[in-house]
């Protein structure tokens, strides 16, 4: 799995956008890190070369769509030149029709990014000016209130994208420092102007798939920590309930050769090399251990598959050019017009967010089984008909008298329900614009979904660490866990102590979920093993 970390943009650098190497962790790195960004030459001469095409098709007068006729049905609507500005300006008003919750901090810096990376390819025909003022926003911390609903995930992320670019022209509205303020109230605070949109500009706004793109690369993020987060759960609980490691014997992956499956299995072995622990017991009379814990290569290895397969979509996505129609050099749609000046705008589908919605559901439904595989785990520390004899029901030094951890399960299960719910596919169709837009993708929905089962499977994680630190305190005292499972421990216990006696556990359920959802896990194994988990 590749490098999730924050740090991977080089910490305050800034982020270069060019249209074509965007990746997941940039994105963190603006939406979360608030790195600044700048656009690249190379990208500002395409733009460039886009909108010369762009007023040579206007100058040419053919029919052109949202260049010079209306939207949707009203496709067949010409529209004067002299109130091509006015239709620009009108779609952002009318579109900007959004309902639902406002999104956050860094999903409006991440709608941000990924907008203006796509509009720097060079096939979107806006000005640099509008580009620079996308930057500009970023860097100066001007956001704009946007209404999370709205999205059909065809026709790209419209009334999101709506209500974001109506700041650009001095309306809407948007968060500066904290305040909600008017748009051109909070473009002047910064030092900017609004912009006056020209032809094609509006809808190269406001048509793409960057609403679920920019979610999906921050979720994307959240859920491959968690899943490094539950390998190394998975480790020490397999030491602290006293099962092999036979399970992630390389000759069992070779013969069984999925990618996922293989990464996971190398993770458990690293994570509990020369573990004392587990050697103590390598000649005990058990013959295999539970599916929780000797599948752990097979169920966590597909849920990386599936999250490998989302990053190949989503690192596409974010360097792609998803709104429509396109502006191209003729030559490159017709060799007949190699040598000339010809421009080409050709109308397409690249907004539609089905190839998102698609892997957004499927890995949400592959977080939620490693949830449950989690949970299950969890049950064989605490069960007392399951759980092996130097464990103490429900991990309480006086079991009766005291729960221990029984309740932190009870959140895990709910935790799974929740999440069963969610890896139900989002994707439906509703028709809209008169029947002109008939199959819609709703990928803004699945992105929703995932983002919050990367949130929840992180608190499933969160008390399975939880249960095999408490575990850990029932071990003989001569043995000693593996650097790597040891240094699990060390970071758990330093966000909850053991629980010799009852206290309320949520607090410090939350704080283990953050040293999961910030990368904290993996960073504690690097500074023990020398190098991230896979």
């Amino acid at each position: 799995m590749p490098d999730a970390d924050r740090g991977a943009t080089g910490g305050a650098d800034a982020v270069v956008v060019d249209g074509e190497t965007l990746t997941p962790a940039a994105v963190e790195a603006v939406a979360r890190d608030d790195a600044a960004v700048r656009i690249a030459g190379d990208a500002r001469e395409a733009v460039r070369r886009s909108r010369e095409r762009v007023v040579d098709v206007l100058d040419a007068g053919d029919p052109v769509y949202g260049v010079n006729t209306g939207f949707g049905q009203l496709v067949d609507t010409r529209v004067p030149r002299e109130d091509l500005e006015a239709l620009q300006r009108n779609l952002l008003r009318s579109h900007a029709a959004g309902a639902g919750r406002e999104l956050d901090r860094e999903e409006v810096r991440a709608l941000l990014v990924t907008r203006l990376n796509a509009l720097v390819k060079g096939y979107s025909g806006v000005r640099e000016r509008v580009v620079d003022l996308l930057a500009a926003m970023l860097n100066a911390g001007v956001h704009p209130v946007v209404r999370s609903r709205g999205s059909l995930g065809a026709s790209g992320d419209l009334a999101p994208l709506a209500h974001l670019s109506l700041v650009l022209i001095g309306e809407g509205e948007a968060v500066v420092d904290g305040d909600h303020v008017p748009g051109d109230e909070a473009l002047d605070r910064a030092g900017l102007d609004p912009v006056t949109l020209r032809a094609k500009e509006g809808l190269a706004l406001i048509n793409g798939t960057q609403l679920t793109t920019g979610l999906a690369a921050l979720a994307l993020l959240d859920g491959e920590r968690a899943l490094r987060a539950a390998d190394a759960a998975g480790a020490l609980t397999t030491e602290v309930t006293l099962s092999t490691t036979a399970n992630c014997d390389p000759a069992i992956q070779r013969v069984r050769p999925h990618d996922g499956q293989a990464a996971s299995a190398r993770n458990v072995k690293r994570l509990t090399a020369d573990s004392e622990v587990v050697e103590s017991h390598r000649n005990c009379d058990r013959v295999q251990d539970a599916y929780s814990i000797r599948c752990l290569p097979q169920v966590h290895g597909a849920v990386r598959d599936a999250l490998a397969h989302l990053r190949e979509a989503v690192e596409t996505e974010l360097n792609s050019a998803t709104d429509n129609p396109l502006v191209f050099d003729a030559a490159a749609t017709d060799p007949r017009a190699s040598g000339t000046d010809a421009a080409a705008v050709l109308s397409g589908g690249n907004f539609h967010g089905e190839v998102l919605a698609l892997r957004l559901d499927y890995a949400a439904s592959a977080l939620a089984e490693l949830a449950a595989i989690s949970e299950r785990r969890v049950d064989r520390m605490l069960n007392p008909n399951v759980q092996e004899p130097h464990l103490p029901p429900f991990l309480a030094r006086e079991s009766g008298l005291h729960s221990g951890l029984m309740i932190p399960q009870y959140t895990a299960a709910a935790l799974v329900n929740d999440l069963r719910s969610l890896g139900r596919p989002a994707v439906d169709n509703t028709p809209v614009s008169g029947g002109q837009e008939d199959h819609v993708s709703m990928s803004a929905g699945s992105a929703y979904a995932f983002r919050e089962a990367a949130e929840k499977t992180a608190g499933v994680v969160a008390v399975e660490l939880l249960a095999a630190a408490q575990a850990s305190e029932f071990l003989e005292d001569d043995l000693a866990h593996a650097e790597g499972t040891a240094a699990v421990y060390d970071l758990v216990r330093e966000a909850s102590p053991p629980v010799d006696e009852d206290r309320s556990l949520s607090g410090e359920m939350d704080a283990v979920a953050g040293l999961v959802r910030e990368g904290l896990v993996d960073e504690a194994v690097e500074r023990a093993l020398g190098d991230r988990l896979e």
